[in-house]
């Protein structure tokens, strides 16, 4: 039984205008500007929604969450500010946004009016902590084992209440070193059942609870209350 749904997106920026600006249409989203400067991609649903936070610190280190999104080609989204990353024979191209996060872009025959494909967690153990979240939210997780097309295993779901995206957790060798600068938000009736299913609180705030998963991965948590 699921213990929460998923809430909505958020992401670290230090220029939030020109970082919404170059992600509401990557991602297929129209921008709300907000009163203290940062902004909001709204889309269909309050779920489609990516919250831009500005924050202080810059990208010193390789994303361990990131975005995949569906686009005509590479060549619109370069366009927007982005920079190649890594070109090669896979069906996707990396890139950096304009302040130097990753994401990949796939390109598609025909784009979808939403294009946030999947949203991309590297993990120590995919499979486990991909089973985590699939049991938070209710979802079935499904895995990849690696194979010459991608040489990482993989687990991911794409049925999680509410949540308009694929979740996918990598394997990857890398530990997790700093604060991840995409994360997501959750609803749930009670933090405490978070926690019990191995949840870490790192900070109490008048609205939201911000925890951990077992791999260390942020997220916030609202409740009714909230």
């Amino acid at each position: 039984m699921a213990i929460a749904t998923f809430k909505d997106l958020c992401l670290d920026a230090n220029d939030p205008a020109a970082m919404g600006r170059f992600w509401a249409p990557t991602l297929g989203l129209s921008v709300t500007a907000l009163d203290d400067g940062d902004v909001r991609l709204d889309g269909p649903t309050p779920q489609h929604a990516v919250w831009v936070n500005r924050v202080d610190e810059p990208v010193t280190t390789k994303q361990r969450v990131h975005l995949d999104v569906h686009a005509s080609g590479p060549g619109e989204v370069l366009e927007r500010g982005a920079t190649p990353l890594d070109w090669g024979p896979l069906p996707w191209d990396v890139m950096e946004d304009p302040e130097g996060g990753e994401l990949c872009v796939f390109t598609r025959a025909d784009v979808p009016a939403y294009r946030l494909y999947e949203v991309v967690v590297d993990s120590a153990d995919g499979h486990a902590i991909a089973s985590w979240w699939a049991d938070v939210f209710g979802a079935t997780v499904q895995d990849h084992t690696a194979d010459e097309a991608n040489d990482h295993a993989f687990s991911w779901f794409e049925d999680a209440p509410g949540m308009p995206f694929e979740m996918v957790f990598g394997d990857v060798p890398e530990p997790k070193t700093v604060k991840n600068r995409i994360h997501w938000d959750v609803d749930t009736d009670d933090v405490q059942r978070l926690v019990d299913a191995g949840a870490t609180v790192l900070a109490e705030h008048p609205s939201w609870t911000v925890l951990a998963d077992p791999e260390g991965n942020e997220f916030c948590a609202f409740t009714p209350q909230d």
